[in-house]
């Protein structure tokens, strides 16, 4: 069964100043999107800079999204890794905190094999209880997941999802056409959310909800309840936004978003850095064309 259908939020990790973790405000941060109607969390995925969290804070954060979400929606864990065998320590983990679904990336730099992904998908989903979600983003990893990979993960069933964001409407539409019935099938792109959907797409996993919640939530349900002229709408009308939350890498953009906004420092952790004065001066124009500031 898929774990959630809708929208589910790529939350940002905000950090103090001192650089450590800002829970409190990572708090505000779970209760708002709650209050917004979000229909799920994921915690520590590319989003939440899950690469420069040590282990224990990676852990710890998600620990603490299970807490404060308290049951009221369900929180994916990011855990993927290059390495098989300290992914699974990770999900393993996860799952001992209380994560309800494993968003589980790729294995980058390696660049593995398709039969490689097959077995390091298949014994990371088999080392825990929950079910786990498949995430093909080639554009940061270099590895691209096949359709024909897709069907053959697919018959675990433990492996219950895909968050598709290569980017590619061809490979989303050949996977949907091959994948068994009941597998789910989730956007990673904001701006490919419709077309993914017309393909049969349940929801998607969103940048762009870190800062307007309510309408990314609104855009998945009105397809999902029928009205397509009001999804469509959605989509064309936040594009701007979504543009500019990818003028830099993310999740640069959406955290300076979401500093303007009062809702988290603007700082973050090495290799990333904040953006450019004209980036910022997009995100700015951006925003309050859209009435977020």
């Amino acid at each position: 069964m898929a774990i959630f259908k809708g929208c589910g939020v790529a939350l940002a990790t905000p950090f103090l100043s001192d650089g450590s973790t800002d829970f409190k405000g990572y708090e505000e941060l779970i209760e708002w999107q709650i209050s917004e109607g979000i229909d799920a969390i994921i915690s520590c995925g590319t989003t939440g800079e899950a690469s420069t969290l040590s282990d224990e804070e990676h852990i710890a954060v998600i620990k603490f999204c299970v807490e404060v979400t308290a049951g009221r929606v369900p929180v994916i864990a990011g855990v993927g890794s290059n390495d098989t065998r300290h992914g699974i320590v990770l999900a393993q983990n996860a799952e001992k905190v209380g994560a309800d679904a494993l968003l589980l990336v790729t294995p980058y730099y390696n660049k593995c094999s398709q039969e490689g992904l097959i077995r390091h998908y298949t014994v990371t989903a088999n080392s825990v209880n929950i079910p786990s979600i498949l995430y093909s983003v080639p554009g940061r990893t270099a590895v691209n997941i096949a359709p024909k990979t897709v069907v053959q993960l697919a018959k675990n069933p433990k492996i219950v999802a895909i968050k598709e964001a290569s980017g590619n409407i061809s490979q989303v539409a050949e996977i949907a056409r091959v994948v068994p019935e009941g597998f789910a099938l989730y956007s990673g792109n904001d701006d490919m959310v419709v077309p993914l959907m017309s393909l049969g797409g349940i929801g998607y996993i969103s940048v762009v909800a870190n800062i307007a919640p309510a309408d990314s939530v609104r855009m998945s349900k009105s397809f999902l309840e029928g009205d397509l002229d009001a999804a469509r709408k959605l989509q064309l009308s936040m594009k701007p936004l979504i543009d500019a939350l990818f003028s830099d890498v993310n999740p640069i953009p959406v955290k300076m978003a979401l500093s303007m906004m009062g809702k988290c420092l603007p700082e973050f952790r090495l290799p990333l850095c904040p953006p450019s004065a004209e980036v910022t001066e997009r995100i700015k124009r951006e925003m309050t064309a859209y009435g977020l500031i």
